[in-house]
């Protein structure tokens, strides 16, 4: 497979994901950290840098719109739900070191 049609796959993947994931809003972030180690936030962080690494200014506010499909600040208020007591627990036991 050349770069090219690599890069094409990888970025409809990548779509499909965001699809998947705005189709998912009752999955809260918190959520996704317990069970896989990121979220959507994590990934509107590699989406700028990747963006950066490449010499576009994509800032994190930005990347949070592309990945949540709205301003986060709208996402929050219609979709954020309050952590419970055991995500927050679950969430610090097991939290990697760079969130």
């Amino acid at each position: 497979m050349d770069d090219k049609t690599r890069t094409e796959i990888e970025a409809a993947a990548f779509r499909r994901l965001l699809e998947h994931l705005d189709s998912r809003k009752d999955v809260q972030n918190i959520d996704l950290m317990n069970l896989a180690g990121f979220c959507r936030n994590c990934l509107s962080k590699w989406y700028s840098a990747a963006a950066q690494e490449r010499g576009e200014n994509v800032d994190y506010e930005a990347a949070r719109e592309i990945v949540y499909g709205m301003p986060y600040s709208e996402w929050k208020v219609r979709y954020q739900q309050e952590a419970s007591a055991e995500q927050q627990a679950a969430f610090e036991q097991a939290r990697p070191r760079d969130h």
